[in-house]
């Protein structure tokens, strides 16, 4: 059973949210939070697996409270995916930074909310909607420096490169171990190692990483 706590301001859509999830065999509603705040204590309490975390919220908004989540030393295995109105919002790709595994809009149809909530339940990011990389791609650019991104990319191998590169392309382990000649579970490890060595939370991250520090170009494959 996917344990879900639901985060919005407005009860009519946690009431529509609710109803649609608790007609699923194996998600179930264990929360519900009217703003940031509440939504964090909500998440302590509850350890729940995902948490649909709308952005703008009163006293805490949905970026400072999926933050607070990401940074929590116990609330690892907390996935926050993020409900917004529109793909092309400024707050989403803070909310990738922050430590979201992906995000969705609220008109998304029911099967596919429940198959992108199972997604990031399993570990995984919803990095491969085309409007995911729209927003990525146009709020990274130009935000730091060249010189600070080779820093910050200096810990990494060249393979590393390639590979979290290949990451941010939308690829999947599978997909890049075919792409450089490398079982799936070697392209895994890389992908882990580059995370752990980057001090990020999850592929998702590592996505918005690769396009900050200028490892990919927005717009280039």
């Amino acid at each position: 059973m996917i344990r879900v706590v639901l985060a919005d301001d407005q009860a009519v859509v946690r009431a529509g949210f609710r109803a649609l999830l608790d007609l699923t065999d194996d998600l179930v509603v264990v929360a519900e939070a009217a703003d940031g705040a509440l939504a964090v204590e909500a998440v302590r309490t509850t350890r729940p697996d995902v948490v649909l975390m709308d952005i703008r919220m009163p006293r805490l908004d949905g970026l400072a409270a999926t933050r607070r989540i990401a940074v929590d030393p116990a609330l690892p295995d907390v996935r926050v995916l993020i409900l917004t109105t529109f793909g092309a919002d400024e707050y989403v790709f803070e909310a990738l930074r922050a430590g979201a595994a992906g995000f969705v809009l609220k008109d998304i149809e029911p099967a596919e909310l429940r198959a992108a909530i199972r997604t990031v339940a399993a570990g995984q990011s919803l990095l491969s909607p085309a409007v995911t990389r729209g927003v990525v791609e146009e709020f990274a650019r130009l935000r730091t420096p060249l010189a600070e991104g080779a820093a910050r990319l200096a810990p990494l191998t060249a393979r590393e490169r390639e590979v979290v590169a290949l990451v941010a392309g939308g690829l999947s382990n599978d997909e890049i171990g075919a792409r450089l000649s490398m079982s799936p579970l070697t392209a895994k490890t890389h992908v882990s190692r580059a995370m752990t060595k980057l001090g990020v939370r999850d592929r998702a991250q590592l996505v918005v990483l690769a396009y900050e520090t200028g490892l990919v170009r927005p717009g280039l494959r």
